[in-house]
């Protein structure tokens, strides 16, 4: 990747933002983690936690295959034990965050990104780049985290504030002076 200030700075944010998830995952038993939420119980913690992680793997996958021209984020494992096994999804998170860590030693600074996007019946190729995939990784997954917080909520489980917000608005409320409380519920 670029030896930029950005390129730093968003690689920092996703990092940071799998790191608060870990912490999340990791108070977790895996009754709460794996309960099923919605009308068609279809909905968990773990399977938006599954989801978050099946992006990074595709982002972490393009980035160390030298012979990869392509990244597609619609070709996931979908692995069903990160669904259900909290201890696994936080091992596995903890192996993205480190090879995360490492996405400066590898010389992408001249690859482009290939993105392949399914729209329809047909794929279509879109040119990107590693800081828009980063900043990409990042707001989906907030996305995902804010969807975990309801559903921890809905459980009775005690999410800080800042659970599911993204980092624009984090700086928002410091730029604002909005309080921000330890621990919502």
């Amino acid at each position: 990747m670029a030896s930029t200030t950005a390129s730093n700075a968003l690689l920092s944010e996703t990092i940071d933002t799998l790191w608060q998830l870990a912490d999340f995952v990791a108070g977790l038993p895996p009754e709460q983690y794996a309960a099923p939420h919605g009308v068609d119980a279809r909905h968990s913690v773990g399977k938006h936690v599954r989801h978050v992680l099946d992006h990074y793997q595709a982002f972490l996958n393009w980035v160390e295959t030298t012979t990869a021209t392509t990244l597609d984020y619609e070709y996931r494992e979908r692995n069903p034990e990160l669904e259900q096994d909290p201890d696994k999804a936080l091992v596995h998170m903890r192996r993205l965050i480190e090879r995360l860590e490492q996405v400066d030693a590898f010389d992408t600074s001249t690859r482009l990104v290939h993105l392949r996007y399914q729209a329809g019946d047909q794929d279509w190729p879109l040119t990107s780049s590693l800081e828009r995939e980063l900043t990409f990784m990042t707001s989906h997954a907030i996305h995902h985290m804010a969807i975990i917080a309801l559903l921890a909520d809905s459980q009775g489980i005690e999410t800080p504030q800042t659970f599911g917000v993204h980092p624009s608005t984090l700086r928002h409320w410091q730029h604002t002076s909005q309080p921000v409380h330890e621990v919502r519920s």
